[in-house]
């Protein structure tokens, strides 16, 4: 059992140094409403009280998604701005796929999403000469469970040593609202979407596999087929040099 106040002064400290040693004046980060983004955002606001921003940036999203993180940014005193993308990936979508033959793709317009919100996030963090921090945990990154050059695009992961569960008992320690740790975790995706049903596994066994590696068939597979299927995300892009 991890000591969280010593945890989250650790992550403090480092979140400190590294903006730090980036002659950055602060950080800039998405606030989705889910758990880690909350965590982060809470984390990042003690690390840089004066130079913490979090963008919601709800794009066809759960109306529930954005009143969660309006929650966490009034009760932590978080500032904040909501940037609706709506209208500009409509026009971006409409625009990809004028006179196309291919079929619409709901994971590549998912991602497009994600891909969105990496651009804005770096607008600004480009503007306010922040750094872009990143909510992606240990258990995602294991599995790769995260949009390429979206959600992943960030220049600090201040939780990625943390799994799922590990992230939930940071939240109860640092006062996150009930409900938003007791939600389904999901990428808001499309209606109705859930992290575990999309990956197939829940996190409780991915967090098991990484603990322990005793995992009942078929998740232990299915976790490492996951783990291989996604190593290209972990990956900077090879080259002739590597064969």
């Amino acid at each position: 059992m991890k000591d969280w106040k010593e945890e989250k002064e650790k992550i403090v400290r480092w979140i400190q140094n590294r903006v730090k040693a980036a002659n950055a004046q602060g950080l800039v980060l998405g606030m989705s409403g889910g758990i880690d983004s909350s965590v982060l955002a809470v984390l990042a606001k003690s690390a840089l009280p004066n130079h913490t921003l979090g963008l919601m940036l709800p794009c066809h999203s759960l109306k529930e998604d954005l009143e969660d993180a309006l929650l966490v940014a009034q009760q932590f005193s978080i500032p904040y701005q909501i940037i609706p993308l709506n209208e500009v990936f409509d026009l971006f979508y409409q625009t990809i796929m004028k006179e196309q033959t291919i079929p619409p793709n709901q994971m590549a317009q998912a991602n497009l999403k994600s891909r969105l919100r990496m651009c804005t996030l770096y607008y600004f963090a480009n503007s306010m000469n922040y750094l872009v921090g990143g909510s992606s945990n240990r258990s995602e990154l294991l599995v790769g469970y995260f949009t390429k050059h979206g959600d992943s695009g960030v220049d600090l992961l201040p939780i990625a040593h943390l799994t799922k569960t590990e992230v939930r008992e940071m939240a109860l320690f640092l006062g996150i609202p009930e409900k938003i740790i007791t939600k389904p975790p999901s990428a808001g995706l499309w209606p109705g979407q859930t992290d575990e049903e999309e990956m197939g596994v829940s996190y409780s066994q991915i967090d098991r596999f990484i603990e322990t590696g005793e995992v009942e068939e078929p998740y232990r597979s299915l976790i490492q087929n996951l783990i291989a299927k996604n190593q290209h995300k972990r990956q900077l892009p090879p080259t002739p040099e590597e064969g």
